[in-house]
Protein backbone atom coordinates (compact mmCIF):
# COMPACT_ATOMS: atom_id res chain seq x y z
CA UNK A 1 0.00 0.00 0.00
CA UNK A 2 1.27 3.41 -1.02
CA UNK A 3 2.62 5.53 1.67
CA UNK A 4 0.50 8.86 0.02
CA UNK A 5 -2.70 9.08 -2.26
CA UNK A 6 -3.35 11.56 -4.54
CA UNK A 7 -6.47 12.63 -5.98
CA UNK A 8 -8.37 16.30 -7.16
CA UNK A 9 -11.08 17.81 -5.80
CA UNK A 10 -12.84 20.58 -7.22
CA UNK A 11 -10.32 20.54 -9.72
CA UNK A 12 -7.51 21.06 -6.98
CA UNK A 13 -4.79 17.99 -6.77
CA UNK A 14 -3.81 16.80 -3.02
CA UNK A 15 -1.70 14.73 -1.55
CA UNK A 16 -2.26 13.04 1.50
CA UNK A 17 -1.57 9.92 3.61
CA UNK A 18 -2.92 6.70 3.11
CA UNK A 19 -5.68 6.28 5.29
CA UNK A 20 -6.95 9.40 4.79
CA UNK A 21 -11.07 10.00 4.42
CA UNK A 22 -12.10 12.55 1.21
CA UNK A 23 -12.77 14.88 4.40
CA UNK A 24 -8.84 14.90 5.59
CA UNK A 25 -8.01 15.68 1.55
CA UNK A 26 -11.42 18.45 1.28
CA UNK A 27 -9.91 20.07 4.60
CA UNK A 28 -6.56 20.14 3.58
CA UNK A 29 -7.31 22.35 0.91
CA UNK A 30 -9.24 24.44 3.40
CA UNK A 31 -12.38 23.73 1.80
CA UNK A 32 -15.44 24.41 4.17
CA UNK A 33 -17.51 20.91 4.62
CA UNK A 34 -20.56 20.65 6.88
CA UNK A 35 -20.34 17.21 9.12
CA UNK A 36 -22.94 16.42 12.18
CA UNK A 37 -21.61 13.57 13.13
CA UNK A 38 -18.08 13.24 12.75
CA UNK A 39 -15.42 13.66 15.22
CA UNK A 40 -12.13 12.94 14.56
CA UNK A 41 -11.96 10.88 18.26
CA UNK A 42 -14.90 8.45 17.36
CA UNK A 43 -16.05 6.12 15.11
CA UNK A 44 -17.78 7.57 12.64
CA UNK A 45 -21.07 6.48 11.97
CA UNK A 46 -21.94 8.23 8.86
CA UNK A 47 -25.65 8.80 10.06
CA UNK A 48 -26.12 12.48 8.79
CA UNK A 49 -25.24 12.59 5.29
CA UNK A 50 -24.90 16.06 5.48
CA UNK A 51 -20.71 15.97 4.38
CA UNK A 52 -21.58 13.76 1.56
CA UNK A 53 -19.66 14.38 -2.03
CA UNK A 54 -19.76 13.44 -5.54
CA UNK A 55 -17.20 10.43 -6.71
CA UNK A 56 -16.59 10.50 -10.56
CA UNK A 57 -17.34 6.67 -11.46
CA UNK A 58 -19.84 6.15 -8.23
CA UNK A 59 -23.46 6.09 -8.51
CA UNK A 60 -24.26 7.30 -5.48
CA UNK A 61 -22.97 10.44 -3.50
CA UNK A 62 -20.99 9.03 -0.70
CA UNK A 63 -20.08 10.35 2.90
CA UNK A 64 -16.66 12.21 2.74
CA UNK A 65 -16.02 11.53 6.85
CA UNK A 66 -15.65 7.88 6.24
CA UNK A 67 -14.38 7.53 2.50
CA UNK A 68 -11.46 6.78 2.06
CA UNK A 69 -9.00 8.06 -0.53
CA UNK A 70 -7.58 6.91 -3.22
CA UNK A 71 -5.20 7.24 -6.08
CA UNK A 72 -6.63 8.82 -9.16
CA UNK A 73 -9.89 9.74 -7.52
CA UNK A 74 -11.82 12.91 -8.83
CA UNK A 75 -13.99 14.81 -6.23
CA UNK A 76 -16.59 17.48 -6.07
CA UNK A 77 -17.99 18.87 -3.36
CA UNK A 78 -20.09 21.76 -4.12
CA UNK A 79 -22.00 19.80 -7.88
CA UNK A 80 -25.42 21.09 -7.71
CA UNK A 81 -26.08 17.15 -7.12
CA UNK A 82 -24.36 18.00 -3.62
CA UNK A 83 -25.91 21.09 -2.83
CA UNK A 84 -29.44 19.40 -3.38
CA UNK A 85 -28.58 16.39 -1.25
CA UNK A 86 -27.01 18.82 1.74
CA UNK A 87 -29.91 21.07 1.32
CA UNK A 88 -32.27 18.10 1.73
CA UNK A 89 -30.70 16.92 4.74
CA UNK A 90 -30.76 20.36 6.19
CA UNK A 91 -34.24 20.81 5.79
CA UNK A 92 -35.20 17.39 7.02
CA UNK A 93 -33.72 17.97 10.09
CA UNK A 94 -35.03 21.54 10.87
CA UNK A 95 -38.24 20.27 10.17
CA UNK A 96 -38.24 17.71 12.49
CA UNK A 97 -36.26 18.87 15.71
CA UNK A 98 -35.30 22.02 17.11
CA UNK A 99 -31.76 23.20 15.39
CA UNK A 100 -31.49 26.80 17.18
CA UNK A 101 -28.33 25.68 18.86
CA UNK A 102 -27.01 23.93 16.01
CA UNK A 103 -23.95 25.82 14.82
CA UNK A 104 -23.12 23.86 11.33
CA UNK A 105 -26.73 24.01 10.38
CA UNK A 106 -27.36 27.17 11.53
CA UNK A 107 -23.88 28.57 9.18
CA UNK A 108 -24.56 25.68 6.21
CA UNK A 109 -28.68 26.41 5.97
CA UNK A 110 -28.67 30.36 4.40
CA UNK A 111 -25.94 28.40 1.55
CA UNK A 112 -27.88 26.11 0.50
CA UNK A 113 -30.61 28.24 0.93
CA UNK A 114 -32.78 25.62 3.32
CA UNK A 115 -36.60 25.94 3.21
CA UNK A 116 -37.81 23.62 5.89
CA UNK A 117 -40.99 25.54 6.33
CA UNK A 118 -41.97 23.42 3.05
CA UNK A 119 -41.58 19.89 5.33
CA UNK A 120 -43.83 21.66 8.23
CA UNK A 121 -43.01 21.93 11.97
CA UNK A 122 -40.83 20.31 14.12
CA UNK A 123 -41.97 17.10 15.19
CA UNK A 124 -40.17 15.85 17.87
CA UNK A 125 -41.71 17.47 20.84
CA UNK A 126 -41.18 16.38 24.35
CA UNK A 127 -39.83 17.82 27.63
CA UNK A 128 -36.39 18.71 28.54
CA UNK A 129 -35.25 15.73 30.99
CA UNK A 130 -34.11 18.11 33.55
CA UNK A 131 -34.99 16.20 37.01
CA UNK A 132 -32.85 13.04 37.04
CA UNK A 133 -29.84 14.83 37.83
CA UNK A 134 -28.46 18.11 38.43
CA UNK A 135 -25.34 18.05 36.07
CA UNK A 136 -26.56 18.04 33.02
CA UNK A 137 -29.64 18.18 31.14
CA UNK A 138 -30.83 15.80 28.51
CA UNK A 139 -33.35 17.85 26.14
CA UNK A 140 -34.14 15.08 23.19
CA UNK A 141 -36.27 17.76 21.31
CA UNK A 142 -33.10 18.71 19.74
CA UNK A 143 -31.87 15.18 18.85
CA UNK A 144 -30.78 14.40 15.55
CA UNK A 145 -29.30 11.10 16.62
CA UNK A 146 -26.03 11.46 15.36
CA UNK A 147 -25.32 8.99 17.57
CA UNK A 148 -21.78 10.59 18.75
CA UNK A 149 -23.42 10.49 22.15
CA UNK A 150 -23.57 6.61 22.00
CA UNK A 151 -19.83 6.75 20.44
CA UNK A 152 -18.64 8.81 23.39
CA UNK A 153 -19.97 7.08 26.07
CA UNK A 154 -19.22 3.40 24.72
CA UNK A 155 -15.89 1.85 23.59
CA UNK A 156 -14.53 5.12 21.60
CA UNK A 157 -13.99 7.17 25.30
CA UNK A 158 -15.58 6.14 28.76
CA UNK A 159 -16.72 2.37 28.16
CA UNK A 160 -19.53 2.71 30.37
CA UNK A 161 -22.07 2.35 27.80
CA UNK A 162 -25.02 3.82 29.37
CA UNK A 163 -26.53 5.30 26.36
CA UNK A 164 -27.57 3.41 23.12
CA UNK A 165 -29.88 3.66 20.32
CA UNK A 166 -33.72 2.47 20.52
CA UNK A 167 -36.46 2.06 18.73
CA UNK A 168 -37.00 2.30 14.77
CA UNK A 169 -38.97 5.01 12.70
CA UNK A 170 -39.96 7.85 13.87
CA UNK A 171 -39.37 5.59 17.12
CA UNK A 172 -35.98 6.09 17.23
CA UNK A 173 -34.18 7.49 19.84
CA UNK A 174 -31.44 7.54 22.28
CA UNK A 175 -31.96 5.70 25.62
CA UNK A 176 -30.35 4.58 28.73
CA UNK A 177 -31.68 1.41 27.90
CA UNK A 178 -35.37 0.53 28.97
CA UNK A 179 -35.38 4.41 29.25
CA UNK A 180 -34.83 3.90 33.10
CA UNK A 181 -33.62 6.95 35.22
CA UNK A 182 -30.19 8.53 34.65
CA UNK A 183 -29.09 7.63 38.20
CA UNK A 184 -30.04 3.99 37.65
CA UNK A 185 -27.66 3.71 34.52
CA UNK A 186 -24.15 2.97 34.79
CA UNK A 187 -23.51 6.52 33.95
CA UNK A 188 -21.23 8.29 35.51
CA UNK A 189 -21.78 12.04 34.84
CA UNK A 190 -18.50 12.92 32.58
CA UNK A 191 -20.13 14.66 30.44
CA UNK A 192 -18.54 13.78 27.52
CA UNK A 193 -21.69 13.11 25.61
CA UNK A 194 -22.53 16.89 26.58
CA UNK A 195 -18.83 17.65 25.02
CA UNK A 196 -19.51 16.19 21.81
CA UNK A 197 -23.12 16.44 21.32
CA UNK A 198 -23.61 19.43 17.77
CA UNK A 199 -27.12 20.58 18.45
CA UNK A 200 -27.75 21.43 22.08
CA UNK A 201 -29.52 18.25 22.86
CA UNK A 202 -27.18 17.53 25.77
CA UNK A 203 -26.52 20.77 28.21
CA UNK A 204 -24.13 21.02 31.16
CA UNK A 205 -27.43 22.64 34.10
CA UNK A 206 -25.59 26.00 34.45
CA UNK A 207 -25.84 27.07 30.42
CA UNK A 208 -29.18 25.50 29.99
CA UNK A 209 -30.90 26.88 33.08
CA UNK A 210 -28.76 30.68 31.50
CA UNK A 211 -30.07 30.05 28.11
CA UNK A 212 -33.52 29.19 29.22
CA UNK A 213 -33.43 32.11 31.59
CA UNK A 214 -32.39 34.40 28.69
CA UNK A 215 -28.68 35.28 30.07
CA UNK A 216 -26.49 32.82 28.15
CA UNK A 217 -24.61 36.11 26.32
CA UNK A 218 -21.19 33.88 24.76
CA UNK A 219 -20.53 38.18 23.62
CA UNK A 220 -19.55 38.62 27.40
CA UNK A 221 -17.64 35.49 27.88
CA UNK A 222 -14.10 35.06 28.54
CA UNK A 223 -11.90 31.61 28.32
CA UNK A 224 -9.79 30.76 30.98
CA UNK A 225 -7.06 28.32 30.38
CA UNK A 226 -6.12 26.41 33.30
CA UNK A 227 -5.20 22.61 34.69
CA UNK A 228 -7.43 20.86 36.62
CA UNK A 229 -6.72 20.88 40.33
CA UNK A 230 -8.28 17.59 41.67
CA UNK A 231 -5.45 14.83 40.78
CA UNK A 232 -2.05 14.68 39.11
CA UNK A 233 -3.20 13.98 35.72
CA UNK A 234 -2.54 17.17 34.59
CA UNK A 235 -6.13 17.89 32.56
CA UNK A 236 -5.94 21.26 30.75
CA UNK A 237 -9.29 23.09 31.12
CA UNK A 238 -10.45 25.98 29.61
CA UNK A 239 -12.95 27.68 32.39
CA UNK A 240 -15.96 30.16 30.59
CA UNK A 241 -16.54 32.94 32.63
CA UNK A 242 -19.51 35.00 32.79
CA UNK A 243 -19.70 37.96 35.05
CA UNK A 244 -17.18 36.49 37.26
CA UNK A 245 -18.84 33.28 37.22
CA UNK A 246 -17.47 29.69 35.99
CA UNK A 247 -20.69 28.70 33.47
CA UNK A 248 -19.18 26.22 31.69
CA UNK A 249 -15.85 23.95 31.71
CA UNK A 250 -14.49 22.21 28.40
CA UNK A 251 -11.18 20.82 26.95
CA UNK A 252 -9.13 21.68 23.73
CA UNK A 253 -9.61 18.85 21.47
CA UNK A 254 -6.09 19.09 20.33
CA UNK A 255 -5.14 18.82 23.56
CA UNK A 256 -2.56 15.53 24.40
CA UNK A 257 -3.38 14.25 27.63
CA UNK A 258 -7.66 15.04 27.07
CA UNK A 259 -8.46 14.99 23.71
CA UNK A 260 -10.78 17.10 25.26
CA UNK A 261 -12.00 14.36 27.18
CA UNK A 262 -12.59 15.35 30.98
CA UNK A 263 -14.35 13.67 34.18
CA UNK A 264 -17.14 14.20 36.53
CA UNK A 265 -15.01 16.29 38.40
CA UNK A 266 -12.85 18.14 36.14
CA UNK A 267 -16.23 18.99 34.00
CA UNK A 268 -18.72 20.04 36.94
CA UNK A 269 -16.69 20.09 39.74
CA UNK A 270 -16.24 24.37 39.76
CA UNK A 271 -19.60 24.62 42.17
CA UNK A 272 -17.30 25.00 45.55
CA UNK A 273 -15.66 28.32 43.41
CA UNK A 274 -18.99 30.05 44.27
CA UNK A 275 -20.39 28.06 47.80
CA UNK A 276 -21.29 24.93 46.31
CA UNK A 277 -24.15 23.90 43.88
CA UNK A 278 -27.83 25.10 44.51
CA UNK A 279 -28.60 21.93 45.95
CA UNK A 280 -25.98 21.68 48.34
CA UNK A 281 -26.64 25.76 49.81
CA UNK A 282 -30.37 24.76 50.13
CA UNK A 283 -29.44 22.26 52.53
CA UNK A 284 -26.69 24.32 53.75
CA UNK A 285 -30.00 26.28 54.21
CA UNK A 286 -32.28 24.55 56.12
CA UNK A 287 -29.67 22.74 58.31
CA UNK A 288 -29.19 26.70 59.63
CA UNK A 289 -32.85 27.06 59.93
CA UNK A 290 -33.02 23.81 62.33
CA UNK A 291 -30.23 25.28 64.15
Amino acid sequence: MPEQVTLTVDGQQVTVPSGATLLDAITALGIETPTLCFDPSLTQPSACRVCVVELKGSRVLTPSCSRAAENGMEVLTDSPRVRRARKGVIELLQSSVDTSLAATIGKFAPRYDAQPDRYGGATVEQPPRDSDNWLYVRDYARCILCYKCVEACGSDVQHTFALTAAGRGFGAHIDTGFDVPLGESPCVYCGNCVAVCPTGALLGRTEFEMRRDGTWDESRQKEVVTICSYCGVGCELDLHVQDNQIVKVSSPRENSVTHGFLCVKGRFGYDYMRGGSKRRQKALAGRDEES
